[in-house]
């Protein structure tokens, strides 16, 4: 593999494991036992039948856990701790034996920031779009969602192996998204928990509830001086 397909893969990798880490092992997998892929030698293993038997089967599971609204939350809140350093280690394996004009030890410690980075980013765009769809009660929207992303591994893994130049375009517009939305994320889950911790504040924020309730606390004030006045 040449320098851009190794990058290419390294971040085809560390991406595809913060979204879908089974599904991303799978494929490399796959692609590397029937012989379309020359992996770096850290990542054969991932060539080994038994190894692509059991993504196969995690990715079986996360298939329909990812499908069943409040579960895909608590799958990815889990995931936290192994898509991330699983998306480091990947990168590593990727660039291992390539010269991209560093010294070893730098482009290691590169790989392993640089792959983190990128499947903690994918990852939380991920969780945070799942845990704003969860507040809805009807469960097409998290369907759509989980088969949307499984499409998008299997073609974001296609490119960053066989079109290295489409897969960069199709990686920074991800980027570029994934920086303006995530905050927008964030911030509505926020509003979803504050609004559960407080209801009553939610309710007086809003301007017609707040008209109702100060019309309602008037006829009660006005009820209590009737009733003083009669007795």
């Amino acid at each position: 593999m040449g320098v851009l397909e190794t990058l290419t893969l390294a971040l085809g990798a560390s991406w595809g494991a913060g979204l879908n880490l089974y599904a991303t092992a799978a494929i490399i997998g796959v692609l590397d036992f029937m012989g379309l892929v020359d992996l770096p030698e850290p990542l054969q293993v991932l060539g080994n039948p038994l190894v692509i038997g059991v993504a196969a089967i995690l990715y079986f599971i996360e298939f329909f856990a990812d499908k069943i609204p409040g579960l895909d939350s608590v799958w990815d809140a889990i995931h936290t701790f192994i898509r991330i350093p699983a998306g480091a280690l990947m990168a590593m394996g990727a660039i291992d034996g390539v010269n991209i004009g560093f010294a070893p030890e730098l482009q290691t410690v590169a790989a392993l920031v640089g792959g983190g980075a990128i499947a903690a980013g994918t990852h939380a765009t991920k969780a945070g779009i799942r845990a704003v769809i969860n507040t809805s009660p009807e469960p097409v929207t998290n369907w759509t969602a989980s088969f949307l992303e499984d499409v998008l591994v299997v073609v974001g893994m296609f490119f960053a192996i066989f079109k290295p130049i489409v897969f960069l375009v199709i990686f920074a517009i991800f980027a570029l998204l994934a920086i303006w939305i995530v905050p927008k994320i964030w911030r509505g889950i926020q509003k979803v928990f504050s609004s559960a911790r407080h209801p009553v504040h939610t309710i007086k924020s809003d301007p017609q509830e707040r008209m109702s309730l100060s019309l309602a606390q008037v006829e009660a004030r006005e009820k209590i001086k009737l009733e003083d006045k009669s007795t």
